[in-house]
């Protein structure tokens, strides 16, 4: 029998799925083909996580470290040490820092910030992932909204610009692909290295970090012709700084920064500049430059003085919260007190260079931090200096591997759950379907379980309450007894983000940007830019120990005469001021000459880990990791 639930994991899409369990641990997935936007299918990702249930690298049961090696203790022995701990430095809580990630989506995983919230403790600010391109976002529109992606149906032609529709949202490569059907026409913009070529018409291969010039060029172009509506101009802000800002630089200066012809920006002026609706996906690699939140700034600003924004077929497409349409004021301490933050993206550094008190304390759940953020080496070592580290993991991964206890999670399937999603505007049940291990324990009955330890005590509130909470929002307006029985739920927004051209900021305008910074250049020691890409098969660090490869491959264009000097047969090094790491080298002739590409997501411990030749720079907005402002080299 198939049991109706839906998927926790760090995507997009979001999927309603009909899973049978087969016996022996192996279950059956399919995407629910009564969803309108699951539409009866879903990935490799989902369609492989049978094998992490049911894996033998898999932790059931707490793990001390006694030196070198690990010894399985019981649960009670797990939770008394943490309670202990936690009691020893809860006079100092600043010392007490919590590094929560989205390894695990949904209401009751919001219950870690609860916990460390009604402590004091230390948090991290800033992401990974997606926050200069949300600032960027909440900097223009005063929000972040976007059209309902089935909207995408209502196109005539949708701009991809950045977005690897072949690895990163099955769902939304789905929707462009039936719009091409349909008639609508796709132009797909990066520097290559995505697998955009079958659902476009037309691919445009730019130099990495120069997007926004481009944009630039083609307002420039609408400036220069006359193609701005009045009416859309008296609903922005800077409207004057911004005109001298765009055309402060010849078109010509603009196209040769980012290695293209003016063709394409007379091309791109009459696909914007015409009457038919134009859809822009941005893709999050874009803000993962340094001025990546600037970036997507002038996108937005090219779809808007092109008369594509708040209308059908039209929008720009970022992403929206997957907790937007939640109700969680039940996370928030009692007492609202200040707390200390660290960044995330540079969170090794911070660690070592916290003082009064230093970190003393770690609880991580829900992330490999030591894997997934830059500057790895800095990480390791600023674990080296806390006392007592918690990883809440099932995995022997590079964080949990430098830790002190490692408490084993329930994973996807095992547990209940209400979820959002961060493409559509649908919120699922998430339903148990399989039996977890006896030693695997889901975050929130860890923390509920712990914090009856302490004195005095922290009290969560029953999951059945948390999640009933949560469904108390104004754009939902469903109980958890009816969301269980339907399975998931459209959440009441608008199908036209800013329709009629109202923004939300409080003076009801678009704001433009007011300044534009040049892209960093390579120099001659580390001349290429390194791109750490997603995976089609596996969602960021999640894979399994016998799936890695010895040997990292990375990509680069034919047209690469680094190659030359070269020995293919020895040893090959991708090097940056950080270090280096040993690959194999691939060639992918769409690639911009200046590109090298490696697929993200593998371990330090068996040979991977591109992290620790990131160096942890900030983007331009919201404190986002500028993962592809790095240059390295090849070498023997």
């Amino acid at each position: 029998m198939e049991i109706l639930t839906a998927c926790t994991l760090d995507c997009p899409d979001g999927c309603s799925l009909l899973v049978e369990t087969l016996g022996q641990g192996t279950v059956r997935i399919r995407g629910n083909p009564n969803h309108p936007v699951t539409a009866g299918f879903t990935c490799a990702k989902i369609r492989r996580f049978s094998q992490r249930l049911k894996s033998k690298h898999r932790i059931t049961s707490p793990l001390l470290r006694q030196g070198k090696s690990w010894k399985s203790i019981g649960w009670e022995e797990a939770l008394e040490l943490c309670a202990e701990k936690i009691q020893r430095h809860r006079r100092e809580p600043e010392s007490i820092l919590h590094l929560r990630g989205d390894g695990d989506k949904g209401v009751l995983s919001q219950a870690s910030k609860l916990f460390f919230a009604e402590l004091g403790a230390s948090q991290a600010a800033g992401s990974l992932c997606d926050v200069a391109g949300t600032a960027a976002c909440i900097a223009d529109f005063g929000s972040l909204e976007t059209n309902d992606v089935l909207d995408l149906a209502s196109a005539s032609t949708i701009i991809n610009w950045g977005k690897d529709l072949a690895r990163s949202s099955n769902h939304l490569a789905a929707l462009v692909r039936k719009a091409r059907q349909e008639g609508a026409r796709v132009l797909s913009i990066s520097p290559g290295g995505d697998g955009n070529l079958g659902y476009s018409d037309r691919v445009i291969i730019v130099r990495p970090g120069t997007d926004r010039f481009l944009a630039m060029a083609v307002v420039q172009l609408l400036l220069k012709r006359g193609k701005i509506p009045r009416e859309i101009i008296k609903r922005t802000k800077n409207w004057t700084g911004f005109q001298k800002l765009v055309m402060a630089r010849p078109v010509r200066e603009l196209t040769r920064g980012c290695d293209i012809s003016e063709d394409v920006v007379e091309e791109l002026f009459r696909v914007y500049g015409g009457s038919e609706p134009v859809a822009t996906l941005l893709g999050w690699g874009l803000q993962r430059y340094k001025y990546g939140g600037e970036t997507v700034r002038f996108i937005n600003a090219l779809a808007l003085l092109s008369g594509h924004i708040g209308r059908p077929g039209g929008g720009c497409y970022f992403n929206i919260s997957s907790t937007r349409d939640f109700n969680l004021n039940w996370t928030k301490a009692a007492d609202g007190m200040k707390r200390r933050t660290l960044l995330e993206p540079r969170i090794g550094k911070d660690i070592l260079e916290a003082k009064d008190p230093p970190v003393r304390l770690l609880w991580v759940n829900g992330f490999n931090v030591v894997n997934q953020a830059p500057d790895s080496v800095a990480i390791a070592k600023a674990f080296e200096t806390i006392q007592f580290k918690v990883a809440v993991e099932a995995f022997m991964t590079d964080t949990a591997a430098r830790s002190d206890l490692i408490l084993p999670c329930q994973l996807m399937f095992e547990k209940e759950d209400v979820v959002g999603s961060f493409l559509h505007n649908y919120v699922h049940y998430v339903r148990p379907v399989v039996k977890p291990p006896e030693g695997a324990r889901s975050d929130f009955v860890i923390l509920s379980e712990l914090g009856k330890r302490l004195s005095p005590p922290i009290q969560i509130p029953p999951a059945e309450a948390c999640m009933r909470a949560s469904l108390d929002s104004p754009y939902l307006g469903i109980s958890l007894t009816k969301l269980r029985q339907l399975g998931f739920i459209r959440a009441r927004r608008p199908e036209i983000a800013y329709a009629g051209l109202k923004f939300d900021h409080p003076d009801g305008k678009y704001h433009l940007p007011r300044e534009i910074h040049q892209e960093i250049s390579p120099d001659a020691d580390f001349p290429l830019r390194l791109l750490t890409l997603v995976r089609r098969n596996f969602l960021h660090s999640q894979i399994l120990p016998e799936e890695h490869v010895p040997v990292p491959s990375v990509w680069i264009s034919e047209e690469n005469m680094i190659v030359r000097g070269l020995d293919p047969d020895k040893d090959i090094y991708m090097v940056s001021p950080l270090g280096r790491l040993k690959v194999r080298i691939k060639y992918d002739r769409g690639l911009h000459p200046q590109v090298v590409i490696y697929r993200r997501g593998d371990w330090m411990s068996l040979g991977g880990g591109a992290n620790q030749l990131i160096e942890a720079e900030l983007t331009d907005l919201g404190g986002g990791a500028a993962y592809y402002s790095q240059f390295v080299r090849l070498e023997n």
